[in-house]
């Protein structure tokens, strides 16, 4: 998708899933490669983002999926497949912290906007890589092995907030996606909404985990969610407060 040659399916893609090109920062006519659309800015009031500062925003578009305590879920996606969240995370020090936290799964398809961004204000730290495959994270393939969270290719960074403490967030790498770019500087202070980074192109997902009793959750996400059903919900939207 980064070749010359692959410029010729940005219009069909934009026509067959009827993407909304006034939301693009540059026309469809300019994009050089596919890639290049793939994971294309928008203008800047295309994602408002919720300004109450006890608010915290969906990180990505995308079918989001929260766990409200890991300690207790039995099972996800399916019956019979515990979450590893050592195995996730690959530091036992970070797993234990977060062991009561909270999770948001948000799974991007192709037909989503590719770039992600920060959740809440705070200060990030380096982002890391935990080299892996490359498995699909479709919801079929999710069903047959939770296990490719852990096993797939993925980026680590915490963000601490003075509200909710450390916020783990991970770029998880699947099918097609082997690069996952990263744009904001490591170190910095961010604000709520800012860019962190884009998936090239492919189906991606992002994780986030908060510490415990840090954040409520929308009810709906919390209803949806406990029925094994996926909430699609754009990036700047309300997904929760913190609790003090």
């Amino acid at each position: 998708m980064d070749r010359r040659s692959s410029k010729t399916k940005v219009l069909p893609f934009i026509e067959k899933y009827k993407l909304n090109t006034n939301e693009f920062l540059e026309p469809p006519e300019s994009f050089k490669t596919f890639n290049a659309f793939f994971f294309r800015k928008l203008k800047p009031d295309a994602r408002p983002i919720e300004p109450d500062c006890n608010q915290i925003i969906f990180p990505a578009d995308g079918r989001h999926f929260i766990i409200p305590d890991l300690s207790t879920v039995k099972s996800i996606y399916a019956k019979g497949q515990s979450f590893d969240l050592l195995k996730l995370l690959g530091n036992s020090d970070l797993a234990d912290s977060f062991k009561r936290g909270s999770m948001v799964i948000s799974r991007l398809c192709p037909v989503d906007y590719h770039r992600f961004h920060f959740p809440t204000t705070g200060q990030i730290s380096e982002t890391q890589l935990i080299n892996g495959s490359l498995f699909s994270v479709s919801p079929i393939a999710l069903r047959k092995k939770i296990a490719i969270f852990w096993e797939n290719k993925r980026y680590i960074s915490i963000l601490e907030n003075e509200k909710a403490g450390k916020i783990v967030q991970l770029l998880i790498g699947a099918t097609c996606v082997g690069k996952v770019h990263v744009t904001a500087p490591s170190n910095a202070l961010v604000e709520k909404g800012d860019e962190y980074g884009y998936f090239a192109f492919g189906g991606s997902c992002m994780i986030t985990i908060f510490q415990p009793s840090s954040v409520q959750f929308n009810q709906t996400l919390v209803e949806q969610s406990a029925n094994g059903i996926e909430t699609y919900a754009k990036i700047g939207e309300s997904m929760g407060s913190f609790i003090y």
